[in-house]
């Protein structure tokens, strides 16, 4: 039972998943830390009101905090945009992933999937698609 438990807990994907969730929370820890230390007072240079939680209004005897609301909205579009241009910049630091390949027909030279003529044989595959289409 023990080692059943162990195999389980150091599964490949659980392990994967764990470094992934600890990685997001700090990652989630900087994105917030940018936020409010970075962006929020930059918009109270602009406008003058870095936190609108102070925001209410007076119905009669009770009290509608819409600045919480407010702020909740604030923060959420702040931290969409934020991590719009990150991803952005991720995806254009990392490399495309590899072309799938398969081997030419002809000369077992690995091509992209989707060629249409090998570069080393310079063969026409379109034939060989038709008939594989047809077979």
């Amino acid at each position: 039972m023990l080692k059943e438990f162990r195999d389980f807990a150091v599964r490949g994907n659980l392990v994967d998943l764990a470094v992934a969730f600890i990685l997001a929370l700090f990652f989630a820890a900087v994105v917030t830390s940018l936020v409010n230390d970075v962006v929020l007072p930059l918009i109270a240079a602009s406008f003058g009101e870095p936190d609108f939680r102070s925001l209410k209004a007076h119905v009669g005897e009770g009290v509608i905090k819409y600045g919480l609301f407010v702020q909740a909205i604030v923060n959420f579009l702040l931290v969409a945009v934020i991590l719009f241009f990150l991803v952005r910049a991720m995806n254009r630091i990392m490399p495309p992933p590899p072309a799938q390949m398969e081997p030419c027909p002809y000369c077992r030279t690995g091509i992209p999937i989707k060629a249409t003529r090998c570069p080393a044989c310079t063969s026409d595959l379109r034939e060989m698609q038709g008939s594989s289409s047809q077979a």
